[in-house]
């Protein structure tokens, strides 16, 4: 059983601070009982115009569907071979039907578009949004991005309200936020804090992350909901907590508008993000290795390594250069420059502020493909697990991997850079395409890889 604790001096900080601008006609106590109307006839501060402005637009998501589940086994009890030279009985998957609720934010009315968190409709096989008028309508996926987790639902002849999108970029710490979802099934529901810090990254280490920290309370249920701010603008997309015990500590993450925006563009028009990259191998600089360089002040990402043929090594990037700026906009650490080109198009122009020898200077990329090829030979038929390896046919055969992002899914593999893939599932590959095809409906792949005069075999889930 929970018991409710109700701490009604709590929010009165904030209140107070809001109150503190107006004159007082005469002191205002909580032993009163309660806090008047208005002060010297003007209205007290409320925060309801925003809610009532934003919270239409906010939806119930509900989902059904089944989950395949694996349990841990043995690497070589998914080698089929093995299996059948050892007459070892083929278990199979576990299934089981699962129900879940998140939120969900109308950003296109007249389309019936509706951006939530891509593990709110994950695996779900039927998704019901329900409006705050308690309408429901079926919906389905146009795309779902895990990376970034993002994700946008449409429904069809509904009469929806919508939210303008904001600027997440003005967003500033100690602004004023709001938090509207549907925390513990509980619709609607309405919490504020202030933003308590931009920029957070490090919480998936395999995805795009640019977090807005707020201590507005969030929830489980309000995954997908909306971050508003105090001109009722949605500034970001609810997305995670950092909790010990699943409840709210008032450490709360939100996708920045800015990105939902840039993952929606391209989930409508392609039904998935096309990420591309600079190709190449990229460290934060730190204090330390600014020193080295000779500029105690130097922030950026440090070029390792520039992968030969890359965009990069095109626009005449340099191992040992600091790339401090994307397209005017400062960059502070190898996330950002990951995140800021990952989000980009394939085929756009990039401006890059570089830093070599000591000396600004300007380039100019033009975003690539994974695989250093065109928009139709990208890696997306291939397992999640190797997104962000820099794959391209191997002169000699087989799939050279030219790079490996830090921090993206590949770099939790054994591969490296200069390793090629001669097999999968001990069948010989030539190429990329092969590569893609070999991976296709595959839960698992075991790969045969050559580095220098060794061989290995790695086993890709």
């Amino acid at each position: 059983m929970h018991t409710a604790r109700f701490l009604p001096r709590l929010r009165l900080t904030a209140l107070a601070a809001l109150l503190a601008a107006l004159p007082l006609a005469a002191p205002v106590t909580l032993a009163e009982g309660r806090l008047p109307a208005d002060v010297n006839g003007a209205p007290l501060p409320s925060l309801a115009p925003i809610v009532k402005r934003a919270s239409p637009a906010v939806v119930n998501i509900s989902t059904r569907g089944t989950v395949t589940e694996r349990g841990q086994r043995n690497p070589l009890l998914e080698d089929p071979f093995f299996r059948r030279f050892f007459d070892v009985p083929d278990q199979g998957p576990r299934q089981h039907q699962f129900q879940s609720a998140g939120s969900g934010v109308v950003v296109d009315a007249k389309q019936g578009l509706i951006i939530t968190n891509a593990h709110v409709v994950e695996n779900a096989s039927e998704i019901t949004v329900t409006t705050i008028d308690g309408r429901d309508y079926k919906a389905t996926v146009v795309g779902s991005d895990s990376a970034s987790d993002v994700a946008v639902v449409k429904v069809k002849d509904a009469k929806l309200a919508e939210i303008a999108i904001g600027d997440s970029s003005k967003a500033e710490v100690g602004d004023f936020v709001l938090a509207i979802g549907n925390p513990f099934g509980l619709q609607h529901t309405v919490t504020y804090g202030i933003v308590s810090a931009l920029g957070r990254s490090g919480i998936n280490p395999d995805g795009y992350e640019d977090f807005i920290q707020t201590d507005a309370s969030i929830n489980p249920g309000n995954s997908g909901g909306a971050l508003v701010n105090l001109r009722g603008e949605l500034i970001g997309i609810n997305s995670a907590i950092l909790s010990r015990s699943g409840g709210n500590i008032g450490i709360g993450f939100a996708i920045p508008s800015n990105m939902v925006r840039s993952v929606m563009d391209q989930l409508v028009k392609y039904g998935e993000v096309k990420r591309g990259i600079l190709g190449v191998n990229i460290q934060t600089v730190t204090p330390e290795l600014a020193d080295k360089l000779g500029q105690s002040e130097l922030t950026g990402a440090f070029v390792q390594q520039v992968v030969e043929g890359s965009s990069a090594d095109k626009a005449g990037v340099k191992a040992g250069d600091v790339i401090t700026s994307v397209n005017g906009q400062a960059v502070k650490s190898s996330s950002e420059l990951r995140n800021r080109i990952g989000l980009m198009r394939i085929g756009e122009s990039v401006d890059l502020g570089v830093v070599r020898d000591g000396k600004a200077r300007h380039l100019t990329a033009i975003v690539q493909a994974r695989n250093g090829g065109s928009d139709e030979t990208t890696a997306g038929d291939l397992p999640r697990a190797l997104e962000g390896a820099d794959l391209a046919d191997a002169p000699g055969g087989g799939v050279l991997v030219r790079a490996i992002e830090p921090g993206s899914p590949a770099s939790q593999l054994p591969l490296r850079a200069s390793d090629v893939i001669t097999a999968v599932d001990r069948k010989s590959i030539a190429t990329v395409k092969e590569l893609r095809a070999a991976a296709k409906d595959q839960t698992s792949l075991l790969l045969t890889v050559r580095r220098g005069a060794a061989t290995l075999k790695i086993l890709v889930r």
